[in-house]
């Protein structure tokens, strides 16, 4: 297995975006159009790719000043635990390393990866949602 990283969105598309995020479960995969635009939208976007596959990615979104926000960070299931996320991690951090504020929300699941590449939980923050996806 050989991963290139890539910040180039050009060859993204529908289609292996929707087969990422379905194959994590995420909701977000059912709206391939919109998630492709989501995705174009960030401020960054670092990819992982086996050959032609699609199998990981995050992306940024930002002021550009002061604080960015990761808002997708998911890896394939069949690429997991072979430091892929911390590989797409690192060069985001690398990318933002001067910024006051780095911001992400995480699921149970996935707390312990981000407190070993140093993020940690901020008393008295909450994180609060209206999802409209259906």
């Amino acid at each position: 297995m050989s991963i290139f990283y890539t910040s180039r969105t050009e060859d993204i598309g529908e289609d292996a975006l929707q087969e990422l995020f379905l194959s994590v479960a995420w909701e977000s995969g059912k709206y391939p159009n919109e998630l492709l635009q989501a995705i174009l939208g960030s401020h960054s976007v670092v990819t992982a790719w086996d050959g032609d596959k699609l199998v990981g990615l995050i992306n940024a979104l930002s002021d550009g000043v002061l604080t960015v926000y990761f808002h997708y960070m998911l890896i394939h299931p069949s690429y997991q635990n072979q430091g892929i996320g911390k590989a797409l991690m690192n060069r985001m951090l690398d990318q933002y390393k001067g910024f006051k504020t780095k911001v992400l929300i995480s699921y149970s699941d996935a707390v312990e990866f981000y407190h070993k590449v140093g993020f940690t939980q901020e008393d008295g923050a909450t994180p609060m949602f209206i999802s409209e996806l259906v």
